[in-house]
């Protein structure tokens, strides 16, 4: 029988009409708030300023898998709302005084770009261009892991996985996935490495993986 695909977020699993009891399913049943930096799920508070550990937060509601997509009820806008601009700053152009613009993030109202993360050893790392570092991450080598049982059930950790592999298994092909990182701007969410972005969260993580390579079962550094 052909295997679906749960629409809940925070699920990713997939499941049959016939193998779908109560409690399989674990999920989140209300949507994020993003606010200076920092992620949140509304329906249990949980939070991380980092996205890809953000979305590892587990579930706090169970039921059944589902094929529909839920509908996600939105946060009170003052608990969202930027903090407005210093009155001092009167003086100041739109861009400098956009709270977006000075902490880096993608703004498509200024034309801000992402703030380029600078590694501690800058010395011995060299920038990659652009238009190279998506073919190098699409022919990237296979991690290097901790020993396990070939056929020991690992979830990979690549964003926008999450599935259930074995390392044999396992080969150049067997992950699609975002390469990252993940953009947000006011009600826009979207990827960088493939350049779409979306208004809504639940539009965002149906987005279709753009590259592919070694399913990864340890979190990205």
């Amino acid at each position: 029988m052909e295997r679906l695909r749960c629409q809940r977020i925070g699920c990713n699993a997939t499941f049959t009409e016939d193998d779908n009891p109560e409690n399989s399913c674990t999920y989140h049943e209300s949507g994020p708030i993003f606010h200076d930096g920092m992620k949140k799920w509304s329906c249990c508070k949980k939070s991380s300023h980092d996205f890809s550990l953000f979305l590892e937060i587990p579930g706090c509601k169970t039921g059944k898998h589902t094929t529909e997509k839920p509908v996600i009820a939105k946060p009170a806008a003052n608990r969202n709302r930027a903090i407005p601009a210093p009155t001092s700053m009167t003086n100041v152009s739109p861009k400098d005084a956009c709270p977006r613009c000075r902490q880096g993030f993608f703004c498509s109202d200024h034309g801000s770009q992402p703030r380029e993360v600078i590694p501690k050893a800058s010395n011995t790392v060299t920038s990659v261009p652009s238009e190279s570092n998506t073919d190098v991450q699409q022919h990237h080598p296979a991690p290097v892991k901790k020993k396990v049982d070939i056929n020991e059930p690992q979830i990979c950790k690549n964003k926008g996985c999450g599935k259930t592999f074995t390392e044999k298994e396992n080969h150049d092909t067997a992950c699609s996935y975002h390469p990252g990182p993940a953009i947000f701007h006011d009600r826009m969410r979207g990827w960088k490495c493939c350049d779409i972005h979306v208004k809504e969260f639940d539009e965002f993580i149906s987005i279709s993986p753009c590259t592919t390579g070694w399913h990864n079962a340890s979190p990205a550094s």
